[in-house]
């Protein structure tokens, strides 16, 4: 079984229903999930958004980076004796959500990744490791493997700001 980088764009009001009722919000991010991936919206149009099995990546590259905000696991907890995948799920309130934005748009996938190797990515134990991905950090265009997910993850982002929303978070 991977580890994935699950999103969920809520209002404000289903913001503070999730935190008040977790299984609801569980329910929700599933019927959301089944709906979008019949008709696989863009990420400018998607509820939900997924970083696949580069989440790990991206944070060891956005951390490099100082990232003013957590965009892969979340800032504030909420439900937290509930188990989404692989730990309890939290959220970004729309002002995060916001400042996220701004700052994905403000550094490129090039400058994220200008300076570090395949080595760094192994060193560090960035997920997936070789053992659990056909492909290892070492081989030639790993570093590529984000780009795509970096790129969505920004659009998917700038969507949730325009319209004022916050965001859940969790590894299934």
């Amino acid at each position: 079984m991977s580890m994935i980088g699950e999103y969920l764009r809520v209002t404000a009001s289903e913001l503070q229903r999730a935190i008040q009722d977790p299984d609801w919000a569980l329910h929700f991010a599933e019927d959301v999930q089944d709906t979008e991936e019949r008709s696989e919206p863009a990420p400018t149009e998607a509820r939900r958004f997924s970083t696949s099995k580069t989440w790990d990546m991206l944070g060891f590259l956005l951390t490099r980076a100082d990232f003013p905000v957590d965009v892969i696991h979340g800032e504030e907890p909420f439900a937290e004796n509930e188990d989404w995948g692989y730990g309890p799920p939290r959220y970004l309130r729309a002002e995060r959500v916001r400042l996220a934005a701004r700052a994905l748009r403000a550094i490129t996938y090039d400058q994220l990744v200008r300076g570090v190797s395949p080595a760094d990515l192994t060193t560090a134990d960035v997920y997936p490791l070789a053992g659990a991905y056909p492909l290892g950090w070492d081989e030639p265009g790993a570093l590529e493997r984000g780009r795509h997910r970096y790129d969505g993850l920004t659009h998917f982002f700038e969507a949730a700001a325009a319209a004022e929303d916050a965001m859940l978070l969790w590894l299934d």
